[in-house]
């Protein structure tokens, strides 16, 4: 009798977001996103530590907060626990949309505001973590139409802080839009477009890091590199829970939040959809549901430990983007290492030794790369129908309006120019209103109850007939 070959199914492919990379490279890339998304993380303490009049070992406290959490929610975005988690490499940290309200707060109270704050925190990361399961469902309102233009306003938004620290960060300052602020960004700049010119394979792929580094050495002989702080912050500091007071609740406090966080949840479903394009692993109702609930219990975490609503960082999705490195456990890594900054404030302190001009060069490539994103998934959208060309350019304009004038809303009441002065809100609140009044209301067509792959929604989002 002859031998009977046994027929096996080859072992599938294992998806780049899954890949395991070595250490070292692991490493590098990791210290490229911690400092790629470090000034984000640590303006919004800092601004409102100072508002709140604390003193230099109360900021400490509160940014060592704020880097703490945001590792500790981008373990739980990267790695995915019990359903909480995009697992995707999504970093998180505090958003920049509390900043306006949370002042509000501290100059209508006249004194103590933190712990009214962070009870209004705490109430509004747990309506994230329960609301996740309807919020998520909103995802088939996001077809490439809807969803490019997003991606494309949140590079667009993003491209005026970099323009912002290009010229140094704080407009009250002498050097503001200085030569030398505007030479270092510059320089920073042509670094890393020299290095993704010239190198190759994975040297290119940290051009970012490498051009951070260049612009930082440039920056020491002109004084920009500020070391002596480092002397005084402690080796080592545990959080400690309620470290203002214990929480306080008030209605007016806690709605505002609330709003807050629902425009966080807005840009953080259209940031998991843009890195579900940018990895080539579209995020679906469940994805998007474990990635607001990490938001949620973050959030939480933060009105306990000190810190204020997170949401998504969509810098790090450009970097994502420019490298082509895509393993969420390299992003993991990066939240290990903003755990450990967190609660070793001289490590933390290190990675702010980079210039803000210099952040600012780099910014310009990082953020770029994310509104590419965006236009390239508008090329999957059939910008020849009439219609998609109109909800493209109305979005657009409603979402740059409050970018270029940041007062175009200030007669709206509080609640509603909280909302729309994000132009990333602005823009995808109208973008999925006109998709659905031009693509969807009238059209006989059944908007899809779930999730529905790509390949199975036309250039108007609906969805197509089985074959």
């Amino acid at each position: 009798m002859g031998r009977q070959t046994v027929l096996t199914k080859p072992p599938m492919p294992q998806h780049p977001v899954d890949e395991m990379l070595p250490p070292g490279r692991m490493a590098t890339v990791a210290l490229q996103h911690v400092a790629s998304m470090y000034a984000g993380v640590a303006a919004p303490p800092l601004i409102i530590g100072a508002a709140a009049g604390l003193d230099p070992a109360q900021l400490t406290t509160l940014l060592a907060a704020s880097l703490f959490i945001a590792g500790i929610a981008t373990l739980l975005q990267t790695l995915g626990i019990w359903g909480v988690g995009s697992r995707l490499p999504f970093v998180n940290g505090v958003s920049f949309a509390t900043v306006s309200p949370i002042l509000a707060v501290i100059e209508a109270k006249k004194g103590a505001a933190l712990p009214l704050i962070f009870g209004s925190t705490l109430i509004a990361g747990i309506f994230c973590f329960l609301l996740a399961p309807v919020f998520c469902r909103l995802v088939r309102f996001f077809p490439p139409v809807v969803s490019g233009t997003v991606i494309t306003l949140i590079g667009i938004s993003l491209l005026p802080v970099a323009g912002n620290w290009a010229q140094g960060g704080n407009s009250r300052a002498a050097e503001y839009g200085s030569l030398a602020n505007l030479g270092l960004a510059g320089l920073t700049l042509l670094a890393v477009l020299l290095f993704n010119r010239f190198l190759r394979g994975f040297l290119q792929r940290i051009s970012i890091l490498l051009g951070l580094l260049v612009g930082t050495l440039a920056a020491v002989p002109l004084g920009k590199v500020n070391a002596h702080a480092l002397g005084s912050l402690p080796l080592f500091e545990l959080p400690h829970p309620f470290a203002f007071g214990a929480p306080q609740f008030q209605v007016a406090s806690i709605i505002s939040m609330l709003v807050v966080m629902v425009v966080s949840m807005t840009e953080s479903t259209a940031d998991m959809i843009a890195l579900g394009e940018v990895v080539e692993r579209p995020a679906d109702n469940r994805t998007i549901a474990g990635g607001l609930r990490a938001d949620g219990l973050a959030t939480a975490f933060g009105g306990v430990f000190n810190g204020f609503i997170c949401s998504a960082f969509a810098q790090n999705i450009g970097l994502v983007a420019l490298t082509r490195i895509r393993s969420r456990f390299v992003v993991a890594l990066a939240g290990v290492f903003l755990v450990v900054m967190g609660l070793v404030p001289v490590v933390g302190g290190l990675v702010s030794l980079v210039p803000q001009p210099v952040l600012g060069g780099a910014g310009v490539v990082l953020f770029g790369s994310v509104a590419v994103a965006g236009i390239r998934t508008l090329g999957k959208a059939d910008l020849s129908a009439g219609s998609n060309a109109i909800i493209v350019a109305v979005s657009l304009a409603f979402g740059i309006f409050p970018i270029a004038f940041p007062d175009f809303y200030h007669a709206f009441p509080d609640q509603i120019a909280t909302v729309l002065h994000s132009g990333i809100s602005a823009g995808c609140l109208l973008a999925v209103t006109l998709n659905l009044l031009f693509n969807h209301l009238g059209r006989g067509r059944e908007v899809p109850p779930a999730y529905v792959p790509e390949e199975q929604i036309d250039a108007l989002g609906r969805v197509g007939d089985p074959a």
